[in-house]
């Protein structure tokens, strides 16, 4: 068998186009099963630990559907604790965010009405925000969870409204 390390070779792109023959492979250092199994196992409660969860009871149907959806649809770009969202600029951070850093909602208190605009128009600025992001009966849940939940506190202590100030 012929064992081809990776750096020591200078490679032509049509050899690294075409696959490796029989008995020849590219390698590092070898790893052992018990370590393979053990990296994988770690990497599984890692995984696990990180999930977190929706905290709406779900005897409050439209509000806690609205949380699930907003972890799904919201949570790459805004935070809210109650839907285990996390997408907002992290609190304290003193420069800029990414453009994508939309409202920490767990701050900045919404009303069903705005929600409902952002939702069918892209966001106030239609900057970034995908419009109708949710429709009709998610739309409505969504809604619902936010005009609850929205501005009930997080690490962040400064106060925001809604663009309308409602």
């Amino acid at each position: 068998m012929r064992w081809i390390l990776a750096g020591e070779k200078e490679w032509h792109a049509s050899e690294i186009a075409t696959p490796a023959t029989h008995g020849e492979r590219i390698l590092w250092r070898a790893v052992s099963r018990p370590t393979a199994i053990l990296c994988v196992a770690a990497a599984a409660l890692g995984a696990v630990g990180c999930g977190g969860k929706i905290e709406v009871s779900q005897s409050d149907t439209n509000a806690h559907e609205g949380a699930v959806l907003f972890n799904q649809h919201c949570s790459g770009c805004h935070s809210i604790d109650a839907a285990n969202a996390y997408g907002s600029k992290p609190p304290k951070q003193k420069q800029g965010g990414e453009r994508t850093n939309g409202p920490n909602f767990n701050v900045r208190k919404e009303n069903r009405d705005d929600v409902l605009f952002a939702i069918r128009n892209g966001g106030f600025s239609g900057a970034i925000m995908p419009a109708n992001i949710a429709v009709g009966s998610d739309a409505e849940d969504i809604a619902a969870f936010l005009s609850k939940y929205a501005g009930r506190g997080g690490s962040d202590v400064s106060e925001q409204t809604s663009p309308n100030n409602r």
